[in-house]
């Protein structure tokens, strides 16, 4: 993620365990079923934002208690016109982070292989330097750890290997715990404690214990050739001196071979709310219906959704984030409602009390970067989707 990236991640509000001050998510009867809501506003809306260039396309996926809808407006790119559908794959950037890693330190919590109060040298020695003895697996989560946000590990390093430990031996910036400071360092030090305490690397993992198991069959890192025709293209990258197609938009990851806890997984609107379905049914929300035959949702779920308060006012949960009034979730959903955000145009948004999912795929990035229009669509369709479904 690139330091524009980060700033953007910065805006934070709100008090922890509540919602922030100003933050009343306005509710209602609901509608019967998904079929029944006027979607009219919701797909004007975006068709705006599409036709002010906001992004080339769009796929919007929704979820409510159990019946799905999907929206795609748009095109895959530049030189496709063809219309984005539930089944176009995205480049899910810092949506990894939950999907993936989050997910995989929940399952090792579950099964006792990782404490959240931990120090991370536990499961990286090579984490060193002054002050990282106290920063904890749960400190890393909170984005509080001290690292700073951002390294050209990809201009630094020729490999990997190389390019975590130099993640692993970047100084802190402050006292671990007393700052939020949105950081894809410290979620590349969480990957390689996984990757220790599981002894492969995270996209086998997640393939045999997540993506596999819920049916999540347009979901991976570093996604084959075949899939070309339906992924949409991200940056024309002036490093690799070409339009990404298929290929990790983070630099970063890029240099971490494609693998990487903080970005590299692809997927459709599809998979993103077969694995919404899976966590909503986790924490008991009504009408939620994981996929069939899936395995039961970590325990540990619920307390990785709650906001920790770490530093007090960050709406920081353990990987996810909570809403804090001006976020991606708008200001129509419930307080207790947790997501996250990536760089190349992506959120997903999950609503406990109201049994509810929101998933938005862009490729906002293609052909460049430098296009800052698509974080007040984000916010836009959350709150015109809850208001299409509470009345």
């Amino acid at each position: 993620m690139t330091r524009t990236a980060i700033a953007a991640c910065l805006l934070l509000a709100g008090c922890a365990g509540k919602a922030p001050p100003g933050f009343a998510p306005r509710r209602g009867a609901p509608v019967p079923s998904l079929a029944e809501a006027d979607w009219s506003h919701v797909r004007a809306f975006l068709d705006s934002a599409l036709a002010d260039s906001a992004a080339p396309g769009a796929v919007l996926g929704v979820s409510f208690r159990g019946q799905h809808r999907y929206y795609g407006a748009g095109r895959l790119g530049i030189a496709n016109d063809a219309v984005p559908d539930s089944e176009t794959v995205y480049d899910l950037a810092s949506l990894s982070k939950v999907i993936g890693l989050t997910t995989a330190i929940m399952m090792a919590v579950d099964e006792h292989l990782i404490d959240l109060d931990a120090p991370i040298q536990r499961y990286v020695p090579a984490f060193q330097g002054p002050g990282k003895d106290r920063v904890t697996v749960r400190l890393l989560l909170t984005h509080s750890s001290g690292l700073p946000a951002w390294r050209p590990l990809y201009r630094e390093a020729t490999d990997r290997a190389g390019a975590l430990a130099l993640a692993d031996t970047t100084p802190l910036d402050t006292v671990p715990g007393v700052r939020m400071v949105y950081s894809d360092l410290g979620a590349i030090v969480l990957t390689q404690a996984v990757e220790h305490v599981y002894g492969t690397r995270i996209d086998s993992l997640l393939d045999r214990r997540l993506f596999s198991p819920l049916g999540m069959v347009s979901t991976r890192y570093l996604p084959p050739a075949a899939w070309a025709p339906r992924i949409a293209p991200t940056e024309n990258d002036p490093w690799r001196g070409r339009i990404l197609l298929g290929e990790v938009h983070d630099e970063n990851a890029a240099r971490l071979d494609g693998v990487s806890g903080h970005a590299g997984i692809f997927s459709d609107a599809r998979d993103l709310l077969a694995f919404a379905d899976w966590l909503l049914s986790g924490v008991h929300a009504e009408g939620a219906r994981p996929p069939a035959g899936a395995p039961e949702p970590p325990a540990a779920l619920a307390a990785f959704i709650r906001r920790q308060g770490i530093p007090p006012g960050s709406s920081r949960a353990l990987g996810w984030d909570t809403p804090s009034g001006m976020s991606s979730a708008g200001t129509r959903l419930d307080s207790t409602s947790f997501g996250h955000t990536g760089f190349t145009g992506t959120s997903i948004w999950m609503d406990p009390t109201r049994g509810l999912a929101i998933v938005l795929l862009s490729n906002r990035v293609h052909p460049t970067r430098d296009n800052p229009r698509w974080g007040p669509v984000r916010r836009g369709i959350a709150d015109r989707v809850v208001e299409s479904l509470f009345r």
